[in-house]
């Protein structure tokens, strides 16, 4: 996984479009290089797949995949910070979980961009950086866990589910400025949403909770994030 992650110029200095097309059909990411530093932007798109293969007409995201290469970047000495793009419905919960961890843990600087939806358990995801950024056209779902088929109709499922959403919570109040109180309100509204339960905020909702530390797009988040690696060195 650490060979694939990779310089898009060539030897003479110049693009490789080709290379880079390649990288970000295999990996779903780009490592890009100037002068200064050497960044690589990683996507999370469509749905996070965790245990269950999903139907292939869906996209998705694989974190059996996501995972190594996080770890890879970490460890490349070549790789000053990391991007991460969010477009994504949610999807499952530990596998998200699991990677805005390996996210929030990483001593590279990180910085967080949400273009077109950050759902579900794409919340967590988008805080996960050392900054965050949302574009104003972008929405964010607040919900509580929720799951589909059969389950055991005992109190121990429903304890279950409860110690999953603290998890959940407790994550994105260490790594946002947004009261627990008020998030838990979000969570359980219902008045917003038709066949649910929960809330949709814009970026500038976002922003104005704590959720999102600014409202920006790819420039304001690149030069955030340049301003964490130069800090660092």
């Amino acid at each position: 996984m650490a060979d694939e992650i990779k310089n898009t110029e060539n030897a003479d200095g110049g693009d490789a479009p080709a290379d880079t097309l390649t990288e970000i059909a295999k990996i779903g990411g780009v490592t890009t290089k100037n002068k200064s530093e050497s960044i690589h932007c990683l996507s999370i798109i469509g749905q996070i797949e965790g245990h269950f293969v999903l139907d292939s007409t869906q996209k998705t995201t694989k974190y059996e995949h996501i995972l190594p290469l996080l770890c890879a970047v970490e460890e490349n000495e070549e790789i000053d910070g990391l991007l991460l793009l969010l477009n994504t419905m949610g999807g499952d919960v530990e596998a998200g979980l699991a990677i805005a961890e390996l996210v929030a843990s990483m001593r590279k600087p990180t910085v967080t961009l949400v273009l077109g939806g950050g759902h579900s358990i794409g919340v967590p995801l988008a805080v996960s950086g050392k900054r965050s950024f949302i574009v104003p056209s972008a929405t964010m779902t607040l919900h509580p866990v929720r799951t589909t088929g059969t389950i055991i109709g005992v109190p121990q499922s429903f304890y279950y589910f409860d110690k999953m959403q603290d998890r959940i919570v407790h994550f994105i109040c260490s790594h946002s400025h947004v009261a627990e109180e008020n998030l838990r309100a979000m969570m359980n509204n219902t008045n917003e949403l038709a066949n649910d339960v929960g809330t949709i905020i814009d970026g500038n909702e976002a922003v104005k909770c704590g959720l999102i530390d600014e409202v920006g797009g790819l420039s304001q988040a690149l030069a955030a994030l340049r301003e964490l690696i130069k800090a660092g060195k």
